[in-house]
């Protein structure tokens, strides 16, 4: 919490200062351990930073000290494809300018663990954050950010509003287009396999929805799954036995990887028996046989915007706007003309 209800700006060293009743460089020797000082003061000057809410400004050190200026990206993993990939682009675009990046992971939403995340990274030299808002973590962490951070947002979506500025890609068009096209091969409904949405709106499921209303078909109740190829395939078997089946849109590859094979397995034929269509386009799934229908998204452009639009901030551009990439559908043997009947 701030030291006074009047004012909404950040607390500063001065404020644990005052509160702790101890000089600005005594407060600057216990933060930064430069030199020993008391345990009494040190306790004193900790409870008074707990009690104000003061974050050590690195961005203002690293000014003082001169030292090269640092990113930090903040994610709740690193090893997933479109994680990966966006942090990817980052790094690439922040090379170019001769700017570091650090990569902080957070694994879970919990106020403990999203302050404790945000003081690991805020004690360092950092210029700017980029939070990747892909799951619940990263939700959390935007949230709980200080406005006084220069921070870019990157995940999906169409627009955003309040004060951050935002990268996004618009998994809603990728979702109705792909569904548009399904329904365009004269499959009656389009049934989904949606991922977990780990906290987050999925405009995949959005643009799922909204391209069957539009058509005028059925919206089927929606099937649940993990990002495990493993989940994909008991539902590929699940959907094997279901006739009316024809057309089924996965919430990722991974999914749809596991669907093909758990049909396969069950004796039906994709795509002359059910089209399958994936999201992402993940680079191996053209190499499946059949290989995927799926929908691109270019996260390393991902990457690149999030950080040209901190670049502009942290030289002083305050109006950097929101900008917007459209995924495209990508057709290939996975996906084909609805038939009248399907063989058992």
């Amino acid at each position: 919490m701030a030291t006074t209800s009047r004012s909404k700006r950040a607390p500063v060293l001065s404020d644990v200062a005052r509160l702790a009743e101890v000089s600005v460089p005594t407060v600057s020797r216990v933060l930064t351990g430069s030199k020993p000082v008391s345990a009494e003061v040190a306790a004193r000057v900790r409870r008074a930073v707990e009690k104000t809410g003061y974050r050590p400004n690195g961005a203002a050190r690293m000014l003082v000290s001169g030292r090269r200026s640092l990113v930090s990206v903040i994610a709740g993993a690193t090893s997933g494809y479109g994680y990966a990939r966006t942090i990817e682009g980052i790094e690439q675009a922040a090379r170019k300018a001769s700017m570091d990046i650090g990569i902080t992971v957070i694994d879970a939403a919990d106020p403990e663990v999203v302050s404790a995340t945000i003081d690991q990274v805020l004690v360092q030299p950092v210029a700017g954050t980029i939070v990747l808002e892909f799951d619940r973590p990263g939700l959390a962490v935007i949230e709980a950010m200080p406005a006084t951070v220069p921070t870019v947002v990157a995940g999906g979506g169409s627009r955003r509003t309040g004060p951050r500025a935002y990268a996004l890609i618009d998994e809603r068009a990728g979702g109705r287009e792909v569904t548009s096209y399904l329904l365009g091969l004269g499959h009656k409904t389009v049934h989904h396999l949606a991922g977990p949405t780990m906290g987050k709106h999925s405009g995949r499921t959005e643009g799922w929805r909204v391209a069957l209303k539009a058509a005028g078909a059925t919206v089927p109740e929606i099937m649940h799954a993990t990002f495990d190829p493993r989940s994909g395939y008991a539902w590929g078997q699940q959907i094997a036995t279901q006739r009316e089946v024809t057309a089924v849109f996965c919430g990722s590859d991974e999914i749809a990887v596991g669907v093909l094979r758990g049909l396969f397995d069950s004796g039906v034929r994709v795509p002359e028996d059910v089209s399958v269509a994936g999201f992402d386009d993940q680079p191996y799934v053209e190499m499946l046989r059949p290989a995927l229908t799926t929908v691109y998204q270019d996260f390393n452009d991902l990457g690149a915007r999030a950080f040209e639009a901190l670049a502009r901030i942290l030289a002083g551009d305050r109006g950097v706007p929101t900008s917007v990439a459209t995924p495209s559908l990508v057709i290939r043997e996975s996906t084909a003309a609805a038939r009248k009947g399907r063989r058992r």
